[in-house]
């Protein structure tokens, strides 16, 4: 789909996170500037969570709420060499079971977290961001936005 505008990405995020229950896994990928914390703060708005900010120095954030949100930016991980292992250490199988996880910089490391994840992907290699989201397992079949 085509998104032209923060406000849309944002909305786009809005109707994911209205979707969202505890335990999903969300990947995102995109370069820098992409729209991917535009889209995260829109599942945020969804969930209630009006403070989400990138956590590119935090690595990661949690944003309690009646249905928590945790926030890992993995660009720091990935330029350690050793992305699978530092995101071990954050112990996200733990926290991830009452709380939606969305992963930005989220790639092979990160979908080994789950089977059932929703990837997402923006492209912005023109002025209109081309964003891709493909559904894999169960509990995303049928999903649609």
């Amino acid at each position: 789909m085509k998104i032209h505008t923060h406000q849309e990405m944002f909305e786009l995020g809005q109707k994911i996170g209205a979707q969202l229950c505890a335990g999903d896994l969300i990947l995102l990928n995109g370069p820098l500037g992409a729209g991917k914390t535009v889209l995260v703060q829109g599942m945020g708005a969804a969930l209630g969570i009006l403070d989400v900010t990138s956590p590119t120095f935090v690595i990661s954030r949690i944003h309690p709420a009646k249905l928590p949100l945790i926030h890992v930016d993995a660009y720091r991980l990935l330029e350690g060499g050793n992305a699978a292992l530092y995101l071990d250490d954050l112990d996200l199988d733990t926290a991830r079971i009452d709380a939606v996880t969305v992963i930005e910089w989220g790639g092979e490391e990160s979908a080994r977290l789950s089977d059932e994840r929703l990837e997402i992907d923006i492209d912005r290699s023109e002025e209109v961001r081309e964003v891709t989201i493909r559904p894999i397992g169960g509990r995303w079949e049928g999903f649609e936005v």
